[in-house]
């Protein structure tokens, strides 16, 4: 059976609507059932921004098999009036209506009728002007499907994923949060993940924290007294995981295929390294989650959103994830 994957425009107001036209043109489509959810005008701005057509056919979701409509199937709403989208613009009004989109998305998902989220980029500023009342969307939709355990982003381009122990807190702040717990956590979360993803024993890499891996203590300790202790637990419950590794060699590793994942401490140590190697293709993963969510990795791009130039590279890779995730 199909996957049957949710696809969101995301910030109205950025070039996801854009995207999403695109991504609609591509062949990767094919192999999956697209619902589209959201407000008709902005799928309808999309194709226009994008100079693309495509014929849709509004229905409720909820009521029927979506999956034998012509193409595309749009569960459709209303969460915005054109006259309130103003594009490459932050407004309360985008931010409302991203969160509507997405909270409709969840109930149709926990309802069975999708397996699961791809969205395009959503704009945070929107969002908290719109008063999600986290620091991003993940807490938000773990909050919203009542997810007690660990969440975290995780990130892949072109086959190689990234997890993180620590993410959005100051650098000052990071030596800190970093402890055993989190560190198993971090790591069993991109194992299962990477499982479900397809592959049967991924291999892990573990990122270490200070310079040459703090230089046998010169450097700092957190390698010797938390790091080297947690992946030696992991190890000893049967997990592929080694390290803690140089975090400046680290990825050349992961580069020449001899890692299928890294785990770093904190946001950026592993966010560079996968922007370098790929920015254009770049998929964020929000990890454990009770279905596959996917985005993009790049953001809402106000400086070329509405111009017909936004690439559909990584909206097109976060599809793919999705569909693995869910066809295994």
């Amino acid at each position: 059976m199909s996957a049957r994957i949710g696809l969101l425009p995301g910030d109205p107001s950025g070039i996801g609507p854009e995207i999403v036209a695109r991504l609609l043109s591509e062949d990767i489509v094919e192999g999956a059932n697209v619902l589209l959810i959201g407000d008709q005008h902005v799928f309808e701005l999309g194709q226009a921004q994008a100079e693309i057509s495509h014929p849709l056919t509004p229905l409720d979701a909820t009521q029927g098999d979506w999956t034998g409509a012509d193409r595309f199937a749009l569960h459709r709403m209303e969460t915005i009036v054109p006259g309130e989208l103003i594009v490459a613009q932050n407004t309360e009004a985008s931010g409302r209506s991203t969160l509507r989109v997405l909270d409709e998305a969840l109930r149709l998902s926990q309802k069975g009728v999708i397996d699961a989220v791809v969205f395009a980029p959503f704009n945070k500023a929107s969002m908290h002007m719109a008063g999600i009342g986290h620091s991003g969307e993940l807490h938000y939709i773990a909050d919203l499907l009542g997810v007690r355990g660990h969440v975290s982003e995780l990130n892949t381009v072109d086959g190689l994923w990234t997890g993180r122990v620590t993410s959005h807190i100051a650098l000052r702040d990071v030596a800190n949060h970093i402890d055993a717990d989190g560190i198993r956590k971090s790591v069993r979360l991109i194992d299962r993940t990477l499982r479900r993803a397809g592959y049967a024993r991924p291999r892990i890499a573990v990122a270490a924290l200070n310079p040459h891996a703090g230089d046998g203590g010169n450097f700092g300790r957190e390698e010797i007294d938390v790091i080297a202790p947690a992946v030696r637990e992991l190890a000893a419950e049967k997990l592929a995981v080694e390290g803690p590794l140089p975090s400046d060699t680290v990825f050349l590793k992961a580069q020449r295929g001899e890692v299928d994942a890294v785990v770093t401490m904190y946001h950026d140590q592993g966010q560079i390294a996968l922007k370098l190697l790929g920015f254009d293709r770049g998929v964020t993963v929000h990890g454990g989650l009770p279905l596959p969510l996917t985005t993009p990795a790049h953001g809402s791009a106000f400086d070329i959103a509405g111009k017909g130039r936004a690439d559909v590279g990584a909206i097109r890779a976060a599809f793919a994830v999705a569909r693995d995730l869910v066809s295994n």
